[in-house]
């Protein structure tokens, strides 16, 4: 890890501070990729898909995930900035619906990324169930919101003693899943982990139903590439890092995924993996012992408080970057006096991840996919080839690799899974997003911008690149957002 820059934080600017390379960026996605989510969802995936052929559900959401890594690479070296998403859809869509894009996105971040940590926090205290067993009702759910207050106690601090942090939890979440898979595999059965059901592999209805059912779970466990993005005023040389960071999270959880989901399935007959809660405890105890389990499964959970540490580090700045541009209500824009960190973005998200923990896993699972594919993952493949025709001359580090092909099945496996997912959670996503439009109207009509007022454009990464800077603020180490 590189040493920090001495670029100065402050909370009228927004500043941050340059210091996080690749390997560190590296660590935050893969922290907040695996996290929690194959210790709780290979059972979910397992009864999905109606035995081990739920392999395949992993290798399709690993495609998906490494397409529209791709375009999340190409985006985010061209315009590296806190925020992410609103930044690519705030230059992409000004041309024609003014700020509308970038509003809606960040209305469905605060709810979508924030769920996300709930299916941390409710995976950690399954895991408890582990060494408690008998835990109430209410137990759980307190348990629950005490880890969310832990993880805002660890996140309200400078931006160098979280890189620290963030990368002793990598370590333990590598640690993790190499014991378990050591587990799995010191005692493999093929006949287990290949007992596929009579049918598992006709090609009918009810296959591609339940293959888009299992990839809606895998698309939810492969989430996090995308983590650095958020965070691109705080990386070292975007253009190199950024992308980097993001194609090699993505390989190397596809390496782990994969090889832990065949070594559980090899370890334990599937439907008992289907009917399991806490399936790399039961995995391990299987093949080492209580002993074992107990350690891997301690291990598990400081890996998924390190999952919700991560989320809520990168996404808290979604808000906060658009409030700083004034698309966003302005207390999201507060910077703390010490240290330098969004706090007001990082407690709305705290206390809405506390709401989701109470929840049970799939619901959860289903609400925040739904909410964020159309307004985030279609709108963002759409928002690359709108720009790449309306700034053509964008300085663009990385460029897609046999573009657009990565990016149309991207676009056609994110409506696939958008349609895959319960009525009941498609209908709550589309009302929201409603809800949003509206929002926004009222909004616009107060600041009297578009459609209340002609729309106007500002090329913000284009102006900077005219000026010699590398973002919209004139200086590399500090940029700052552009404001019409």
């Amino acid at each position: 890890m590189a040493a920090p820059t001495t670029a100065t934080t402050t909370g009228t600017t927004g500043q941050f501070r340059r210091t996080v390379g690749t390997v560190g960026a590296t660590a935050i996605n893969m922290t907040q990729m695996c996290g929690i989510g194959p210790f709780v969802t290979i059972p979910l995936m397992v009864a999905t898909m109606g035995g081990p052929q739920a392999i395949l559900g992993w290798v399709v959401g690993a495609l998906l995930a490494l397409t529209d890594g791709l375009v999340w690479a190409e985006l985010g070296a061209a315009m590296p900035g806190a925020g992410g998403t609103y930044l690519y859809l705030r230059e992409a869509f000004q041309y024609r619906t003014g700020r509308l894009m970038p509003f809606l996105f960040v209305w469905t971040a605060m709810i979508s990324i924030p769920l996300i940590m709930s299916t941390g926090v409710i995976g950690l205290v399954q895991y408890l169930g582990f060494f408690f067993p008998d835990m109430s009702w209410l137990a759980v759910h307190a348990i629950g919101v005490g880890v969310v207050a832990l993880v805002m106690l660890a996140l309200f601090r400078r931006i160098e003693s979280i890189r620290v942090i963030t990368t002793a939890l990598w370590v333990v979440m590598l640690v993790t899943v190499v014991l378990t898979i050591a587990a799995c595999y010191s005692h493999f059965s093929p006949d287990l982990a290949f007992d596929f059901p009579a049918g598992a592999f006709h090609l009918d209805g009810g296959f591609f139903t339940g293959l888009g059912a299992g990839l809606l779970i895998a698309v939810y466990d492969y989430l996090g590439y995308n983590t650095t993005a958020y965070m691109g005023d705080e990386l070292k040389d975007p253009g190199r890092s950024m992308p980097r960071s993001i194609v090699f999270s993505i390989l190397a959880m596809m390496v782990i995924y994969l090889t832990l989901n065949v070594g559980v399935m090899g370890a334990v007959p599937w439907r008992q993996v289907a009917e399991s809660d806490s399936v790399a405890s039961l995995a391990v105890t299987t093949n080492w012992g209580h002993t074992a389990a107990a350690v891997v499964t301690v291990l598990i959970i400081i890996t998924a408080f390190g999952s919700v540490f991560a989320g809520l580090l990168g996404g808290s700045r979604v808000p906060y970057n658009a409030a700083r541009d004034r698309v966003f209500f302005p207390v999201f824009a507060r910077l703390a006096p010490k240290g330098g960190f969004p706090y007001v973005a990082l407690a709305f998200m705290g206390v809405v991840t506390a709401l989701g923990s109470l929840l049970d896993l799939s619901t959860v699972i289903n609400m925040l996919t739904t909410v964020a594919v159309l307004v985030q993952s279609v709108a963002q493949v759409v928002a690359l080839t709108v720009l790449r025709r309306r700034q053509p001359g964008l300085r663009r580090p990385y460029r897609q690799w046999l573009y657009p092909v990565p990016s149309l099945i991207a676009l056609v496996g994110w409506v696939y899974v958008y349609f895959s997912a319960t009525t009941l959670s498609i209908l709550l996503s589309l009302g929201w997003i409603v809800v949003g439009v509206v929002a926004f109207l009222v909004w616009a009509r107060v600041r009297r911008s578009w459609p209340f007022a002609p729309v106007e454009v500002h090329e913000a990464y284009l102006e900077a690149q005219e000026r010699g800077a590398t973002t919209p603020g004139g200086d590399p180490a500090q940029p700052s957002a552009v404001t019409a």
